[in-house]
């Protein structure tokens, strides 16, 4: 009994096959229908997150009652900051666990400017009338004793500032080794003198509580300020990575090699720029101290100040220049094989020239799906309603309960506890909306992984039927499609979308468990158990190859659904088995091309990086580096997407055909030299030489 081929049988000859599949149906219908009621229940999401929802709750900071600062009818930009009665509660390891200080707050109009005690300030009437303005309410003639216990007005006050999160903090300062206050080591409280260091621990949890909101306004604010000059700098990564796509076209081969060369010499530049700034800090006071010990800034600027920040950008481009040198040594041969690769890919690209502009519209399908997620995930997690608790400066037993502040005066809890007080503590709720809220937030992030996902899958088959069409057409590019790029986006949405669906689906499913290990690994940071944390690092890596395969896997997949039109997982199989066929050659050229491509990104990203680096603050930098990383990927994916297709056809030709005049090879003469240098099938003749033999010997007929 004949054995069976262990990756299935190689394709066989078939005289009608001449492309991409034209009369085709329908595939993975079931997820198709799947997908279109999750994109409804998506929208859905989106509509009750709007309808709850309120980000002001993320951009304004709350008082006591739980009011925003600085908006509303009655404090329209009059009191944009909060104000802390008691700043020293806040040292309190509560506030960690329920992001709010024990103590009453209240909306003011600025920080006080001067250090004094309610005591002394009833006896002075200017004094008096400015500390009232930090009071929850107007106290009238009440006493002293009788202001504190209802904590109208707070026991004191201390000279502060505003921080970049609307909050008034103590202006701490130094004199040598002694922290102080207001030029002052020590201040009174109302009830008797303390140090200054005193107020550094509350100040280090409320800071704590805010620091993610203090960095996502930093940078909104710089967004604000510079999104003209990000603009500019993203518009030149365009053009430039449009010139390098045309000189592609014309001059592949220079190009790859400049290319090369130019990448080294970048990398070479950024270790010299880095040792020199490694150099320079070294008499620079404070520059010494670890990254370690600097801890988290939200002014990533600081960083830049450190010496061991330089020292860890040098080791990093010296080792990838190493591995860049290493590579290119090793591997000179199979790049000249590469580069004449690229030189094909240009020609279909050439032939298909509106392929060079579809990651446009890739990108704006992108920038819709990532807009929608983040929006929506603001209002679902805004959508929440203020929860009061109580709060105690002694043992009481309904500490941290919920309570309703218009009625707690008259209630058992005040009775029980004389001394507390009913103040906001965070936004919740109890209703079934706020109970499934966490999964509503899952939800948001699964869609948004699928519909990313489809979008670049849609691309990826559109591109490959374009180029497909190019590869298997007998004479080019005169039996191609007229518009093949739109042929074949047509095909893959009228009769793929289940497909794309499906490949994106098992993509998305990896992709939020990924998101579950590092959330997990997050809550496991403080844990002692080694186990655990060697068991979560496996899962995390292979995690992380099991994307990178499937991604590999759907790339080649959607190749062979955009020719054949079968299933996504039929398409899966038969892509997988034809590489497997060709291992070899998968390994060393298009892997090879890979490289060379990623190398054009990192040109362009430098380039522009160097442009970018004109006093500008480092949050817009790195707002710059990754755009233009984005936009290079978005052209240069055009040209690893046509090698792609174009290796597999070439690999199916092989199978299909055998060279002869009757079964002539569709690879284009330059191809077949490039792929099959040193085997006699470099000299048989492909369809485009059979196809000019015909035309020239009806030419010869006529005549």
């Amino acid at each position: 009994m004949e054995e069976k081929p262990k990756y299935g049988e190689p394709k066989k000859f078939d005289p009608d096959f001449k492309g991409p599949i034209q009369n085709r149906g329908c595939t993975d219908i079931v997820c198709c229908i799947f997908f279109i009621v999750a994109i409804v229940g998506y929208v859905a999401v989106g509509i009750l997150a709007w309808t709850h929802g309120d980000p002001r709750k993320v951009i304004y900071p709350t008082d006591s009652m739980g009011l925003y600062c600085g908006f509303g009818e009655k404090n329209e930009r009059k009191q944009p900051l909060l104000f802390y009665f008691n700043m020293m509660k806040c040292a309190s390891p509560m506030v960690l666990l329920e992001f709010q200080c024990p103590t009453p707050q209240v909306c003011v109009e600025k920080c006080p400017d001067r250090t004094m005690t309610l005591v002394t300030a009833v006896g002075k009437t200017q004094d008096w009338e400015y500390y009232k303005s930090y009071c929850r309410a107007d106290p009238g003639t009440k006493s002293v004793p009788q202001i504190l216990q209802e904590k109208l007005c707070p026991a004191y006050l201390i000279s502060s500032k505003p921080c970049k999160a609307f909050r008034c903090f103590p202006s701490l300062g130094k004199k040598g080794e002694v922290i102080t206050v207001g030029d002052q080591e020590t201040f009174n409280d109302g009830d008797k003198i303390r140090d200054a260091k005193d107020l550094v621990a509350g100040m280090k949890n409320a800071t704590i509580v805010m620091e993610g909101r203090q960095v996502a306004m930093k940078i909104f604010e710089d967004y604000t300020k510079s999104w003209y000059w990000i603009l500019i700098c993203l518009l030149i990564a365009v053009v430039v990575s449009l010139i390098f796509i045309v000189l592609l076209r014309y001059l592949a081969g220079i190009m790859v090699w400049v290319m090369i060369v130019m990448v080294i010499a970048v990398f070479a530049y950024g270790i010299v720029h880095c040792s020199i700034k490694y150099v320079n800090l070294k008499d620079t006071p404070g520059a010494n101290i670890t990254l370690q010990q600097l801890g988290f800034q939200p002014d990533f600027s600081v960083y830049l100040h450190i010496r061991q920040t330089w020292l860890a950008f040098i080791i990093i481009l010296a080792i990838l220049e190493v591995i860049i040198i290493i590579v290119l040594i090793f591997l000179r041969n199979r790049i000249r094989i590469a580069v004449e690769l690229m030189k094909e890919a240009s020609r279909a690209v050439g032939y298909v020239m509106s392929s060079l502009f579809y990651p446009i519209f890739t990108f704006f399908l992108l920038t819709i799906v990532i807009a929608y997620w983040g929006v929506t995930a603001v209002f679902l997690s805004t959508s929440s309603e203020p929860v009061y608790k109580v709060f105690n400066e002694t043992v009481c037993p309904h500490a941290r309960e919920t309570c309703i502040p218009e009625n707690f005066t008259l209630s058992n809890m005040k009775r029980d506890c004389p001394r507390s007080e009913c103040l906001f503590a965070f936004y919740g709720g109890e209703t079934p909306y706020h109970k499934y809220l966490i999964f509503l937030q899952f939800y948001n992030v699964f869609l948004f992984f699928w519909c990313a996902n489809f979008v670049t899958a849609l691309g990826q088959m559109t591109l490959a039927g374009a180029f497909a069409s190019y590869y298997w057409a007998p004479n080019k590019p005169n039996d191609m499609p007229a518009f093949p790029l739109c042929a074949s986006l047509g095909r893959s949405l009228r009769y793929h979308t289940g497909s794309l669906a499906f490949g994106s689906l098992i993509l998305a499913i990896v992709q939020i468990i990924r998101v579950l290990l590092e959330y997990i690994d997050h809550k496991l940071k403080g844990a002692e158990n080694k186990f655990a944390k060697f068991l979560l690092c496996c899962l995390k890596c292979c995690f992380w190859c099991l994307e990178k395969f499937i991604k590999f896997m759907n790339r080649n997949a959607y190749i062979m659904v955009a020719i054949y039109g079968k299933n996504f997982c039929r398409s899966a199989r038969d892509a997988f088995f034809l590489l497997m066929r060709n291992v070899i050659r998968v390994v060393v050229l298009d892997k090879v091309t890979d490289f060379i491509l990623f190398l054009g990104k990192l040109l362009i990203v430098g380039l522009v990086g160097k442009f970018s680096t004109l006093d500008r603050r480092e949050n817009e930098i790195m707002t710059v580096l990754v755009g233009s990383y984005l936009i290079a990927h978005g052209f240069f994916s055009v040209y690893a997407m046509c090698v792609d297709t174009l290796f597999l056809c070439f690999c199916e030709d092989l199978e299909r055909n055998d060279g002869s005049a009757t079964r002539p090879y569709y690879m284009t003469t330059e191809l077949r030299d490039i792929l099959m240098k040193g085997t006699d099938a470099a000299q048989t003749p492909t369809s485009r030489d059979v196809a000019m033999q015909l035309t020239a010997l009806d030419k010869t007929m006529e005549n």
